[in-house]
């Protein structure tokens, strides 16, 4: 796995084993994140996210702890994938990087408690799926606008988004920080060692 940016955030790009029947690989492999991570991702639930060419999830975050670390790839078609550190305090605070997932490549991203995730559909269709260290919990779950103009983030100008009614409604990065919305760098410090 390569460490990218934000700490707490990895990309995975497997090796394909093709032929002449189509393809086989290992899309994820709890030794490596171990390996990578210092921890393991305990699997509590599997996302699958079908969407439409300019479909734009996220910026999506849990409350930590517990948080909800996600190792998420693209099994059809092709997104933007963005994470964006939200941890108050941290040395990269507001700092977003982008991978594309693509079911080329395959690769996968795997993402710390505390770091905000979210991804345009650039292709027609697109599935995304997301492994989860916790299951989704309404009161503890929370979102950053996208398109907040300070957070900055380069989404294709040929792709125009969508957004779901929630995520447009979604405060900017100041508001949440305001409103003492986001996560704190040093708690998520604390958690991640109890996973260790």
């Amino acid at each position: 796995m390569d460490r990218l940016s934000i700490a707490g955030a990895w990309c995975h790009t497997p090796r394909i084993h093709a032929d002449e029947r189509g393809a086989f690989l290992e899309s994820f492999r709890s030794a490596d994140l171990r390996e990578a991570a210092g921890h393991t991702l305990d699997l509590a639930q599997v996302n699958c996210s079908v969407s439409r060419k300019g479909s734009l999830r996220g910026i999506h975050f849990a409350d930590v702890p517990p948080g909800q670390a996600k190792y998420v790839t693209c099994v059809a078609g092709s997104v933007l994938d963005v994470v964006v550190d939200l941890r108050v305090g941290s040395p990269t605070f507001g700092a977003w990087e982008t991978v594309l997932l693509d079911d080329a490549d395959r690769r996968g991203v795997y993402l710390a408690e505390g770091l905000g995730h979210g991804f345009l559909a650039l292709s027609e269709m697109a599935t995304v799926v997301y492994l989860c260290s916790r299951p989704y919990a309404p009161g503890r779950e929370h979102g950053v606008h996208p398109l907040d103009p300070d957070l900055g983030i380069e989404w294709p100008a040929d792709v125009e988004p969508i957004l779901s009614a929630k995520d447009a409604a979604a405060p900017s990065l100041k508001e949440a920080r305001e409103t003492g919305l986001l996560p704190d760098h040093d708690a998520c410090l604390a958690f991640y060692d109890t996973l260790r």
